[in-house]
């Protein structure tokens, strides 16, 4: 199994699906959050996706060193699942020390190809509506965007997540997290 990215919108599925993958790895899974609890809302996220995990997964929380986790926990027969990549951008951006975004990103590249064991990655698609009119957030999506697309680049398997269907945009189809559901768009008869 390589590395996987799992893309979706907000409430996509998008982090069931990627758990359900890590738990059919067969492999000792550490979780890598990202997440900071800034409000009651976020804690909220947080305790249900605790709550959501196997007690027998590791956890380190890390909301800006990704690049330095992943080099010390992913291994051969280990399975590294990271939630998720655009709020690790998004702490990276709020960070401001000045060279951190472009160094963390910097580390990411380099590391990529050497990524030994699986890992799965999760981010949110966050550049299928209207161009943002603040500077800050068409930054922050150009940034994901093109964040998504060097992992993608490098993944075995990338999938789109929407309303909790898979969609196997590249790679190997799923095996049980999608079973009943069409892996492509079935055309609508009838309609022009």
């Amino acid at each position: 199994m390589g590395n996987s990215l799992v893309l979706g919108g907000v409430r996509s599925g998008k982090s069931r699906l990627a758990e359900q993958l890590a738990r059919e790895s067969g492999l000792p899974v550490t979780y890598v959050a990202t997440a900071t609890a800034s409000d009651a809302e976020m804690s909220a996220r947080i305790a249900a996706h605790r709550q959501r995990r196997p007690a027998d997964w590791g956890l380190i929380e890390e909301p800006l060193a990704l690049p330095a986790v992943l080099e010390t926990q992913c291994a051969p027969g280990h399975c590294v699942l990271v939630e998720c990549l655009t709020l690790w951008l998004a702490n990276l951006l709020w960070a401001e020390e000045d060279g951190r975004l472009e160094a963390e990103l910097a580390a990411l590249d380099a590391l990529l190809p050497r990524l030994p064991g699986p890992v799965i990655f999760v981010g949110n698609e966050v550049n299928m509506g209207v161009i943002p009119v603040d500077d800050l957030a068409r930054r922050y999506g150009d940034l994901a965007g093109s964040l998504h697309q060097r992992i993608a680049a490098q993944a075995e398997r990338v999938v789109l997540t929407v309303a909790g269907l898979p969609l196997v945009l590249k790679g190997p189809p799923l095996i049980g997290a999608d079973a009943g559901y069409p892996r492509s768009p079935r055309p609508l008869s009838g309609f022009i």
